[in-house]
């Protein structure tokens, strides 16, 4: 069953304190040296700049040493933790909706040579030309959207993408979990709307929407403005000739307006930001697929034709007169009608408040800050991040806003993540606290004055281990 939805102060604070201690019971070792560690991030004033900062805290009563041995040697259950977090309250859209994002942030280790299951991490630069690959640990996360403009979103799950690794494949399987739990949680029941998926270019659309087909969702995501699609072929009304019959009719290139055609439903609307947003959506056409890359099949199984809705949504102007490119989007469900095609463009807008939690994640809360070498301490470490994120957006309702002087006051609904973790400590003093206090001891003796470590740690070089198959010659030429 799910946790009810806090509405006063009272009703958060109970709310929160069951949280903590169901989180706490979820970390199986060294579980009161990292609940407090928690705390120690929530508390600190200004933004994490060192682990070892930490342990200064008073929230934190342990030392340095017991510190890293806990993120070293601790573990959290990763099954019942993904229960607890789905069972919490989950925003919706303004339509009652649950709207999730996917998106993937990185964890950049250019220096770290002894960390094993490092990727070539894509970081875009200032300029033009300027992109980079970094070497890294990529980190899919899926995060509940709230409607309107916002800095909030409900962090849901983090999985690390491996060398060996599908990314598509990955991001399938997790939301997939994240779903049932939504579902054994009470939170989507027979006859409500689908779940909406969100997603940005880098995904496959099409092959995430395959995966997910069994279960109540919809896929949308940003397309490539020099992407293809196709429409049905037309019925052949003469004699049937042989051969095999078409799949893929006339071409739907989004960079060639003349083979557009007229959209099957068109909207206007006016926003305070962008100005007259104009959405134009063209019904049921599909990707062609090729046996190629992940599509690579058996040559007796058909590949699938995958209908969708495309959306062209233009704005007037963007924020700061930037000249505005027309956004092409596709969804997995069909029917153009204009509730649906508004729906689908607001949530997409509605997916770069996912951009901001990664920014407190990783300049406030310091999520990229520790050197960890092992990657399931970073594991346990992202982790102990998505609590204390979590923790902040249940302390919503009985949060005040201590601004500095110089900044403008807010409304209590309007405070940002950084605003309600400056005041938690006070909420702290009245939330569960179920860390047992620290037993007095006596420091290890370390290794002794004067001797040289010879153990060299080994060497990892970073990359895919797996190279998938381009071609079917190539796939079933691996055959033994």
């Amino acid at each position: 069953m799910s946790l009810p939805v806090p509405g006063s102060a009272g009703d958060a604070l109970g709310v929160l304190s069951r949280f903590r201690v169901e989180f706490y019971e979820c970390l199986y070792a060294r579980a009161d040296a990292l609940f407090e560690l928690t705390d120690a991030v929530l508390c600190k004033e200004g933004p994490v700049q060192t682990l070892v900062d930490l342990s200064l805290e008073a929230e934190y009563r342990r030392g340095h040493g017991a510190l890293y041995q806990a993120l070293n040697a601790g573990w959290a259950e990763p099954a019942r933790l993904r229960s607890l977090l789905v069972s919490l309250p989950v925003p919706r859209a303004v339509d009652g909706r649950i709207v999730l994002a996917v998106d993937v942030s990185t964890w950049l280790r250019p220096d770290a040579e002894t960390s094993p299951d490092r990727l070539f991490c894509h970081v875009y630069g200032r300029g033009r030309g300027k992109d980079q690959f970094i070497p890294g640990w990529p980190y899919s996360f899926v995060a509940a959207l709230e409607s309107g403009r916002t800095s909030w979103c409900r962090l849901l799950d983090a999985v690390r993408l491996g060398p060996a690794d599908d990314a598509a494949a990955v991001t399938a399987a997790q939301l997939r979990d994240v779903v049932a739990g939504l579902i054994t949680a009470g939170h989507w029941i027979e006859g409500d709307p689908e779940l909406l998926v969100v997603a940005d270019a880098g995904y496959d659309l099409a092959r995430l929407a395959f995966l997910l087909a069994d279960l109540p969702v919809e896929v949308c995501g940003r397309l490539r403005s020099d992407r293809v699609l196709a429409r049905d072929p037309a019925p052949h009304n003469a004699a049937p000739r042989p051969g095999r019959p078409r799949m893929h009719g006339a071409p739907f290139a989004l960079a060639r307006p003349t083979t557009w055609g007229d959209p099957q439903t068109e909207t206007r609307t006016d926003t305070t930001r962008y100005g007259t947003a104009t959405a134009q959506a063209w019904d049921r056409l599909h990707p062609r697929l090729t046996r190629r890359s992940a599509w690579i099949t058996d040559q007796n199984v058909e590949l699938p034709v995958l209908h969708g809705l495309v959306v062209r949504l233009h704005v007037e102007h963007l924020p700061g007169g930037r000249d505005p490119d027309p956004v092409w989007l596709w969804s997995s469900r069909t029917g153009a009608d204009t509730t649906h095609v508004d729906q689908l463009w607001r949530a997409y807008l509605r997916r770069f408040d996912l951009e901001h939690t990664f920014r407190l994640m990783k300049q406030t809360l310091g999520w990229t800050v520790p050197k960890l070498r092992d990657p399931a301490a970073a594991d346990l470490w992202t982790t102990l991040i998505i609590a204390v994120h979590t923790q902040l957006w249940l302390a919503r309702p009985a949060a005040q806003d201590l601004h500095r002087p110089w900044e403008r006051p807010l409304p209590a609904q309007k405070l940002t993540p950084a605003r309600v973790r400056r005041g938690f400590r006070n909420i702290r003093a009245k939330a569960a606290r179920p860390a047992a206090a620290p037993k007095p001891s006596r420091p290890g003796p370390g290794r002794p004055r004067g001797s040289i470590n010879r153990t060299r740690a080994p060497r990892h070089t970073p990359g895919k281990t797996t190279k998938r198959a381009e071609s079917l010659e190539e796939h079933y030429g691996r055959r033994p």
